[in-house]
């Protein structure tokens, strides 16, 4: 299992007794405190509204370990229309979200540890089970993420994620 293997950090040389196979951000890259105060956003740890004029829900992209029963997964934010972010909400606490049709959606989470960067790549979101976080599936393109959700990475590629975000450039 991947996430019990150590590894020794290429950055700072120190060994970790855990590679992490789990990454995720508080706020879709738009959020601002600032608008904490606002009566018209609001953020959760599932759903975000900007201004009342962007909506945003938090989903899983998961990536296959390669050689492993094991996921590595970022938990990241997209944008929805706001019809499809009402449905959404409407249907949280459903039993029987997850056979609602994906919504599409706009990946609204810079990963650093990707180039070009991975702010606007199409996604379609769809809902699982009550108490699930969504999985976001990316639009199958060249781009690394979307190729990497595809394939799979090996245990190398995550010590290379856990370096870079653990030192602070990759999000």
């Amino acid at each position: 299992m991947t996430s019990e293997l150590g590894y020794l950090c290429s950055r700072c040389g120190v060994q970790h007794a855990e590679l992490p196979t789990s990454y995720g951000t508080a706020a879709p890259d738009v959020w601002d405190a600032s608008l904490e105060s606002r009566a018209d956003s609001m953020l959760s740890d599932d759903l975000c509204v900007v201004r009342d004029q962007h909506f945003f829900i938090k989903g899983l992209i998961e990536i296959p370990v390669v050689g492993s029963d094991e996921v590595f997964c970022w938990g990241v934010w997209v944008s929805l229309s706001r019809d499809s972010y009402s449905r959404a909400v409407d249907r949280w606490e459903e039993p029987g979200r997850e056979r609602e049709r994906p919504y599409f959606g706009w990946l609204s989470t810079e990963l650093a540890v990707y180039s070009p960067g991975t702010t606007n790549l199409a996604t379609n979101v769809h809902t699982r089970p009550v108490g699930e976080r969504p999985f976001v599936e990316l639009e199958p393109t060249d781009h690394p993420l979307a190729v990497e959700q595809r394939t799979g990475i090996g245990p190398d590629r995550i010590r290379a994620i856990a370096a870079a975000v653990r030192h602070g450039g990759g999000r």
